[in-house]
């Protein structure tokens, strides 16, 4: 990682990062039972959320085959706690916020690395799961909490907050790399 590429992300609209082993993730089942009780409503429904993104263990071993990862978020201001409009549109914006830096990282440092960001890839109105295979395997990013991983540890593993004040809303990505 050089300071180019963090000087770029800053500028693509990343709030914080952190860098930090990859052994350093924590991988918890908890996360994943809290995808099987379908809380966000994604559950089954998507190749880049159980089951569709895999096992437990096949996606912690995804993640494992590299030696860091980057862990980093957007903030977005928001009217009030319950300003739900505002919710949804930063989560559109931290999307193409996550889908800049990965191209970003492509460009600089090859192919070599996996991409999870926020609440699913977002790509196509309605994924392919379970009837066909992902039109754009190469363009998904899969929910970090897809592959059970507990946000709000890794954000303080590297560095980062989690929570950024009152009427804000904070969403987080990783890129793992070698």
């Amino acid at each position: 990682m050089n300071d180019e590429f963090l000087a770029k992300i800053k500028e693509l609209g990343v709030h914080e990062y952190g860098i930090i082993p990859v052994e350093k993730v924590p991988f918890e089942h908890e996360v994943r039972e809290m995808c099987a009780a379908n809380r966000c409503g994604a559950y089954a429904k998507t190749w880049c959320c159980p089951p569709g993104c895999g096992t437990e263990e096949e996606c912690k071993e995804r993640c494992m085959k590299y030696k860091y990862v980057l862990v980093f978020s957007t903030k977005t201001d928001l009217e009030d706690s319950f300003d739900f409009e505002g919710m949804t549109e930063a989560m559109v914006r931290h999307r193409a916020v996550s889908k800049q830096v990965r191209t970003l990282f492509r460009e600089m440092f090859g192919d070599d690395f996996f991409a999870l960001s926020s609440e699913g890839c977002g790509n196509c109105e309605k994924c392919t799961y379970p009837d066909a295979p992902c039109r754009f395997p190469k363009d998904m990013m899969p929910s970090v909490e897809s592959h059970g991983i507990m946000v709000y540890k890794e954000a303080a593993e590297a560095g980062i907050h989690y929570i950024n004040g009152a009427n804000t809303v904070t969403y987080f990505s990783n890129i793992f790399f070698n």
